[in-house]
């Protein structure tokens, strides 16, 4: 466990450990849930070359929609660390956000949105501003987020009611729930806006629900423990990971099959791909590394030793996210 610095303190300590990554090298920036702490990693060497404080229960992270700064969600810090996204460099922090579980920003950039996996409630803030506009009641276990193309609906998964819900963002109340498999995790809008994927965490399978109705409309198997979802910057395939069976499928979100499956060790959870599609970098959560994949071969190329629980994942020079 990493002692818990002052803001000032971290930023300097975090600037001295930087001195050891090769000028103009690319890192990967690691969340370790378990250890309040980010690692760096040398996306060139494939080492990690600092692991710094960052707050309690750092799970996900995102881009800021100008790409200027990288978001860390503290949970159980109840706050946001505002990243460089290049270097890992500690910026800012916004103290006044209530377990940040998993955020995000809805496509028009108006609204901020965060599942409180712990208090089990969606909380949606001004983008602007991150002032409060409605702090919503959904239990149980509210977890991942999606969005319409159009930014009127955003999409909670509940982990421990087995449903997701649909939240309007105009009138901020909720518009529908709908009974899924066990355990809803990663949940995914295709690109032309038509079907939600949903990881079955609980089972082995991705549930496909056409939202305008709702309705389950297929439930595709992919593997045990489904879970989250990145896509592959084509706009017609996204990978998902299968925590339990140590896999990772890539799916065709127009045919909504399964096209190739292949093995990543130790709970698969969080993914990013490299602007290239060459490299596709997984945190394997219950043995505390990140394995890094040869997307020709589907053959592991390198596994990184990092902290304890390794959860969200960041490379600036990454894939398109559709």
């Amino acid at each position: 466990m990493f002692r818990y610095f002052p803001l000032p303190l971290r930023s300097a300590l975090l600037g001295l450990t930087l001195l050891a990554t090769p000028a103009g090298a690319e890192i990967a920036i690691v969340l370790n849930s378990g250890d309040e702490s980010i690692s760096l990693v040398d996306t060139v060497t494939y080492k990690e070359t600092a692991r710094t404080p960052i707050g309690k229960e750092p799970h996900h992270l995102m881009a800021t929609p100008d790409d200027q700064y990288l978001i860390v969600a503290n949970a159980a810090s109840n706050d946001l660390v505002f990243l460089d996204p290049k270097s890992g460099e500690i910026k800012h922090r916004l103290a006044r956000i209530s377990d940040p579980y998993q955020i995000g920003y809805s496509p028009d950039k108006k609204w901020f949105v965060s599942a409180s996996n712990r208090l089990d409630r969606v909380d949606i803030y001004h983008a602007a501003d991150f002032k409060l506009a409605k702090r919503i009641p959904l239990p149980k276990v509210p977890s991942h987020i999606a969005f319409n193309r159009d930014s009127s609906l955003t999409f909670i998964t509940l982990q421990e009611s087995d449903e997701v819900a649909a939240i309007s963002l105009k009138t901020h109340e909720v518009v529908w729930k709908h009974k899924v498999g066990h355990q809803p995790a990663g949940i995914w809008m295709t690109p032309d806006d038509k079907h939600l994927l949903v990881g079955i965490t609980g089972e082995d399978y991705v549930e496909i629900i056409d939202w305008r109705t709702p309705k389950t409309i297929q439930k595709l198997p992919t593997g045990k423990g489904a879970h989250n979802f990145l896509a592959m910057g084509d706009r017609r395939h996204v990978l998902l990971t299968n925590r339990v069976a140590n896999t990772v499928s890539i799916i065709d979100q127009q045919t909504l099959t399964i096209t190739e499956s292949f093995p990543v060790p130790g709970g698969p959870d969080d993914m990013e791909l490299t602007r290239d599609g060459k490299e596709l970098w997984v945190v394997s959560r219950w043995i505390k590394k990140v394995t890094v994949v040869d997307m020709m071969t589907k053959k592991i190329k390198h596994s990184i030793p990092v902290g304890r629980s390794p959860h969200g994942i960041y490379i600036h020079a990454h894939a398109p996210r559709q």
